[in-house]
């Protein structure tokens, strides 16, 4: 059964002439008594919610997954996609893409990122358990890792927290082959991982990852283990069967070879052409697929039993769906607001609206790394998750902002949750690969993230975001939204709640702000720009976003006593605004040539695409400074009188 995984994974590298085929062939024991023996799953069934998660951290080995799926008799992995791995258009891309194929939990193509999500897949799991009971709520998570996602620096991130929160149902399985694509990892490393997951917190195990029957005891200890995550350092032969290449890094990234791969059917044993799997073997595999349809089909039945409420609150849940009283709710707080008009920073103005959202939605997951005081991310009703308190939902992450972000898309891809997250908005730095990938699978996470300008003062430029706003603009399917006050604030998290398949960085500042807003009807953030005050018949446009928008206001009234009228746009989210239709984006901007000034104390980069051709932009052009707030908006020029003295140059020209 183990060479059926390895003459399928050397076979599509070998017809793609690309891929890895080392990992798969080295690990193919370990993944066989793990599918054989302990996973529990239905492969008729892939997205059962009480199914064991099998997540590949090491993606490159993506043929170790692939061939699991189609030999275990998932529908949607068909000898046919397997002889087109690595080819356009295919369910078998070069690393896992989640939603290409079911059985795909993550996708795994950087290194720890999938180390990372098992953080939040086990820990979904627990939350979830602790909820509804371990009647509906009993699966582990499953991880191979290799040696690159133990060095990268997600992964003791990673490492880290799942022992410091003692995730006792999450398993790694370590396939400790000694080799990256440079050669022997001891050209790059020499640390001790078992000592090092100990360290941390975690039972360590070390076996012959070849001997099906120590594989076999060491993951049934690791299952007893309840009050830490396991590893299990399997030690491996990369390539085994390779007749030359086994062992080495040659095997690692590039196909075998002709001759290798006649030599390695030798070896093992394995007569059969290639892609062709025997009906013994296949018909065993198929019954490993089919062996969870009795567990499954006893959940249905406890499913079933449960009290109404409980079945009812399961099942949304698992949906995603975001309850009615949610709208109601924010719409009578930016009533209530609108009437009291506070000055609030954003950051505070997130804190309320949470305040309202968090009893409401108890799937609500909410966390930081370690800035809760400063991201104001915790609210009253939101206890700490911990060993002792498994149902707490917060979050102390730590100074872990890569693991964070990774554990919140693990949580969003096991379901029943809804994770948010802050931290300064520099730090997206640290989070960036993590958001790229929420963004790249379709994910709702929300990052929280505070201090978003030079508006947090006396920290000086490495804490002011300037550039950080445009970069992650760059990403697609990433929404960007940068409140102007209290009610926009309210109306982001409106947004981010009822956007199931795009992640959302909500922009925050230190600095108070006043409100601008009136609550109106509806959710004017939702087509990311809008016509704040002033007439579209304009003939000047002040465009801003954020902290900016009260300049923009200011600088309105100075260009009302000379006798030029200008109408401010709120922009929230370019995003949103660039979805919206061409005649409602004409209305907002005005036609081209239109004047139009932008301001925003972060870096111009991209604003031209809304200036047109007799456009100019107000905001920064270098790092920040340390000072207070107002005297640096003062000493880089970002003040209404700068954007006024812009408009009239442009107009008088």
């Amino acid at each position: 059964m183990a060479n059926a995984i390895r003459v399928l994974a050397m076979d599509a590298v070998q017809r793609a002439d690309s891929g890895h085929p080392g990992m798969p062939m080295g690990m193919a024991d370990v993944a066989t008594v793990l599918f054989t023996k302990f996973m529990k799953f239905d492969a008729s069934d892939p997205h059962w919610p009480d199914r064991d998660r099998f997540i590949l951290s090491a993606g490159h080995g993506s043929m170790l997954l692939y061939s699991l799926l189609h030999l275990t008799g998932y529908a949607d992995m068909t000898l046919d996609d397997l002889k087109h791995f690595r080819q356009v258009g295919s369910r078998t891309a070069g690393h896992p893409e989640h939603g290409h194929a079911s059985g795909i939990e993550t996708t795994t193509g950087p290194l720890g990122q999938g180390l990372g999500n098992s953080v939040g897949f086990a820990l979904a799991e627990r939350l979830l358990a602790e909820r509804f009971g371990r009647d509906l709520v009993d699966h582990f998570t499953y991880v191979i890792a290799g040696d690159g996602c133990l060095m990268e620096g997600v992964g003791q991130e990673a490492i880290t927290l799942a022992g410091h929160l003692k995730l006792g149902r999450l398993i790694v399985l370590f396939d400790d082959n000694g080799i990256s694509i440079d050669g022997a990892t001891s050209l790059s490393t020499s640390d001790d991982h078992k000592k090092r997951f100990a360290a941390a917190g975690w039972h360590v195990q070390s076996v012959d990852g070849h001997d099906p029957d120590a594989v076999t005891r060491a993951i049934r200890r690791a299952r007893a283990v309840t009050d830490k995550p396991s590893m299990i350092a399997c030690k491996t032969v990369i390539g085994f069967g390779a007749p030359t290449k086994a062992g080495t890094a040659a095997t690692h990234g590039s196909p075998l070879g002709k001759d290798e791969v006649a030599g390695a059917r030798e070896k093992l044993g394995w007569p059969y052409p290639a892609f062709e799997i025997p009906e013994p073997i296949l018909g065993a595999w198929r019954k490993v697929g089919a062996r969870g349809k009795s567990a499954r089909r006893k959940w249905t039945q406890r499913h079933a039993a449960m009290a109404d409420g409980d079945r009812a609150e399961f099942d949304r849940r698992q949906k995603g769906d975001v309850p009615p009283t949610v709208g109601e709710a924010l719409a009578a707080f930016k009533a209530k607001v609108a009437a009291d008009k506070p000055s609030w920073a954003t950051r505070k103005s997130s804190q309320e609206v949470l305040e309202v959202l968090n009893p409401l939605l108890p799937d609500m997951i909410g966390g930081s790394a370690d800035l809760t005081g400063s991201n104001n991310t915790r609210t009253a009703t939101l206890k700490a998750q911990t060993a002792a308190d498994p149902g707490g939902r917060y979050v102390y992450y730590g100074i872990r902002e890569h693991a964070m972000a990774a554990a919140m898309n693990g949580m969003a891809l096991h379901g029943g949750v809804i994770p948010y997250g802050g931290t300064f908005l520099v730090f997206t730095d640290y989070c960036r690969p993590s958001i790229r990938l929420a963004a790249l699978m379709g994910l709702r996470v929300i990052y929280v993230m505070t201090h978003d300008s030079i508006g947090l003062g006396e920290d000086g430029p490495t804490h002011q975001p300037v550039e950080h706003l445009a970069a992650l603009r760059a990403i697609p399917n990433l929404q960007v939204l940068r409140p102007a006050d209290t009610i926009e604030t309210a109306e982001c998290w409106q947004i981010a709640l009822d956007s199931p398949k795009t992640p959302t960085v909500i922009a925050l500042t230190r600095q108070n702000l006043p409100t601008v807003r009136d609550a109106g009807d509806g959710n004017r953030c939702t087509r990311g720009a809008y016509l704040l005050a002033g007439e579209a018949a304009a003939p000047i446009r002040l465009i801003a976003s954020g902290s900016e928008v009260q300049l923009a206001l200011k600088a309105r009234e100075l260009l009302a006593v000379d006798g030029l009228a200008a109408a401010v746009v709120s922009m929230p989210s370019w995003e949103l605004f660039a979805a919206q239709d061409a005649p409602y984006r004409q209305e907002v901007l005005g036609a081209d040539g239109t004047v139009r000034v932008a301001c925003e104390a972060a870096a111009g980069f991209g604003w031209e695409r809304w200036l047109g051709t007799r456009g100019a932009f107000v905001g920064m052009k270098s790092f920040g400074g340390s000072g207070k707030a107002a005297d640096l908006y003062r000493h880089f020029g970002i003040t209404a009188e700068a954007i006024a003295d812009a408009a009239r140059r442009l107009h008088n020209s």
